[in-house]
């Protein structure tokens, strides 16, 4: 997908105040059986189609709404994820500015996640 320069610039903003994470180590953590908080800020039919194995869906037009009622404690880990690392870099950072201190952003998205055959599920 092309992204306009201004979307983009407004990610890179984004990243430059975040904390963000590779698919390769969150995959080395589920491996190892930590628990990980994962939200999936995609749309909630790109989350029906697939996502990660005990992801919740918050969607990125309604995380912000929703956030304190799933998530009430401002300091647990919480890594987000969309399709390739840009929605959930500009919701990190308004989770930070909510409060949220520990979030973190999973760059390349669901579709690396994809790409490097790692386990989806639909349910």
């Amino acid at each position: 997908m092309q992204h306009s320069p201004r979307f983009l610039a407004l990610v890179e903003d984004a990243r430059r105040q975040i904390r963000e994470t590779t698919v390769d180590q969150v995959y080395q953590r589920l491996q190892a059986a930590e628990k990980l908080t994962l939200i999936d800020v995609r749309e909630e039919s790109e989350f029906a189609k697939d996502h990660i194995p005990g992801a919740i869906h918050l969607g990125k037009g309604i995380i912000e709404r929703d956030i304190e009622k799933i998530l009430p404690d401002t300091s647990q880990e919480i890594i987000l994820y969309c399709g390739g690392g840009y929605r959930s870099a500009l919701a990190a950072l308004n989770l930070q500015r909510m409060g949220y201190t520990n979030v973190i952003s999973m760059d390349g998205g669901f579709r690396s996640w994809r790409d490097k055959g790692f386990p989806v599920t639909k349910d």
